[in-house]
């Protein structure tokens, strides 16, 4: 069994490069893209000439913020493990020693002339780890100075963050205000969700193995449900959600994302371009949300119970920099329909919230049923469903649920499980979740990347539920902190007769 260290480094390393990481005295880069490179670095997928730039306003020394990236490392390793069971001071050292600070602003063009005189003739990533208010001056300047122009030994990618756009309108622009200064190739626009192994699971779980494929559409599956729930509130990030809401947050990204995979067509090769056209197709095949098939809701106090104690939780309007009177979203449940002839009928419910009873983001495929007819003399008035969840997170695996005969003289059914952790099959890897996005964009390998098309397709299909002035948009429910949301909800599920899988 090989570790993923070991794994890894099957892989080619990384051309020669620089990462410029514009931001990069924020909490993104400390958290998680300095322990990505360092974990990158252990598996020997670097170049011996691969270095940081990092650019920022803020007033400090190289020493000031390589002291912080440390004791974020340090962090990091302690706590979420990594390539070995301490700090590789070689490694470390390796990388801290080409780590070079750029103050300036964002918006200054003397900020990119000094850039790309330390840069030269080298290739850069430019990793937007910024507002998303400045995605567009960067790029411009970015554009204006030069530093896009590519040679043939010289590439030059960037990385953006969500969120990308705020509505269909808003991304649309975006997306032309980018391809002024860069090529779709040059653009990477990066979601975590699809650094995680499972993710990148479904499509091999999917298309390597024959006794899946066959059963994947609408003759044996009766509905999909998508999850990701969160036991946290918006904690100080209440400024941010006002203007964000559950569904611009979660929808037209990470969820359309789990539902594209899930839901795509075989592509002819494992290409990029060819995965990506798959995924474009999906989701041009989903008819905008209408109102009576999303439900909006909002956390209200409650409380979580922590073993033999409850810790009391306040409601969403008694959040800091959140309005007494706010209309804003911290919950949304939705069924789309996907108009092709794979999934006609089959309906996709999918659900995100905050201050929900546990943390959990996973995919269940619901099968139909078996008929009863071999069963009609048997005590059996219900067989078990069958269902087939993809944890993504906390944990990583497959369950599978199915019905099987309790031992015994007479036909008795009972429900079993059968599990696949990725924990029990392969060690536990040393992942940020942002590793193999890095090093993707370092290769030039856009496949987990998003497409201007997938983007804008997102955003269109939840359009009609997302301005405030909309008479589509549904009315505010209200749920308990530490439940499983709005009533609301599972009377999306109910009217079918269906209900969502418990979350615990």
């Amino acid at each position: 069994m090989l570790s993923p260290t070991q794994s890894l480094r099957r892989l080619r390393k990384a051309p020669p490069g620089v990462m410029v990481i514009f931001g990069g005295g924020g909490d993104l880069t400390k958290r998680l893209l300095i322990p990505a490179i360092y974990n990158l670095d252990c598996a020997d997928l670097l170049s011996d000439e691969f270095s940081v730039i990092v650019v920022d306003w803020a007033e400090m020394t190289s020493e000031t913020l390589l002291a912080q990236f440390r004791e974020s490392i340090d962090d990091f390793v302690s706590k979420r493990g990594s390539c070995a069971a301490k700090l590789k001071e070689e490694n470390w050292d390796r990388i801290t020693g080409n780590i070079q600070y750029i103050r300036g602003s964002f918006e200054e063009e003397s900020t990119y002339t000094r850039l790309k005189e330390a840069l030269g003739e080298q290739s850069a990533v430019f990793y937007l780890a910024v507002a998303a208010r400045f995605f567009g001056p960067v790029v411009d300047l970015i554009g204006s100075t030069g530093l896009a122009q590519e040679t043939e030994n010289c590439s030059r990618r960037v990385i953006i963050e969500k969120p990308f756009g705020s509505d269909l309108n808003s991304a649309k622009e975006l997306n032309a205000r980018l391809l002024r200064s860069l090529g779709e190739t040059q653009i990477y626009r990066i979601d975590h969700y699809l650094g995680k192994e499972t993710v990148q699971n479904i499509l091999a779980l999917r298309f390597s193995n024959g006794f899946f494929e066959p059963l994947w559409n609408r003759d044996n599956i009766d509905h999909i449900q998508i999850t990701a729930a969160e036991t946290v509130g918006v904690e100080r990030r209440g400024r941010f959600y006002e203007s964000t809401g559950a569904i611009r947050d979660m929808v037209p990204n990470h969820l359309m994302q789990l539902l594209s995979m899930v839901a795509m067509e075989a592509p002819t090769s494992f290409d990029a371009e060819a995965v990506r056209n798959e995924k474009s197709k999906v989701l041009s095949a989903i008819q905008p949300v209408t109102r009576e098939n999303a439900v909006r809701g909002q956390y209200v106090s409650g409380s979580f119970k922590n073993g033999d104690h409850a810790e009391a939780l306040r409601g969403y309007r008694g959040e800091p920099d959140v309005s007494m009177g706010s209309e804003t979203e911290t919950y949304v449940a939705m069924k789309l329909r996907i108009d092709n002839w794979r999934w006609a009928g089959v309906p996709f419910y999918i659900r995100t919230g905050k201050r929900l009873r546990c943390r959990k983001t996973e995919i269940a495929i619901h099968f139909k049923q078996a008929p009863y007819a071999l069963f009609r003399d048997t005590p059996v008035d219900k067989l078990t469903p069958n269902i087939m969840v993809l944890h993504i997170q906390p944990t990583e695996g497959v369950t599978m649920q199915f019905s099987a005969k309790v031992p015994g003289p007479s036909v008795r059914l009972g429900g079993v499980r059968m599990k696949f952790d990725y924990s029990d099959w392969f060690q536990e890897g040393p992942s940020t979740g942002y590793e193999t996005l890095i090093y993707d964009c370092l290769i030039g390998d856009q496949t987990l990347f998003q497409r201007a098309d997938s983007i804008e397709e997102g955003w269109r299909i939840v359009q009609p539920v997302l301005s405030q002035q909309s008479a589509e948009q549904p009315p505010l429910c209200f749920y308990a902190a530490g439940l499983d949301g709005p009533r609301e909800a599972d009377e999306l599920l109910s009217r079918s007769r269906r209900k969502w899988l418990p979350l615990k």
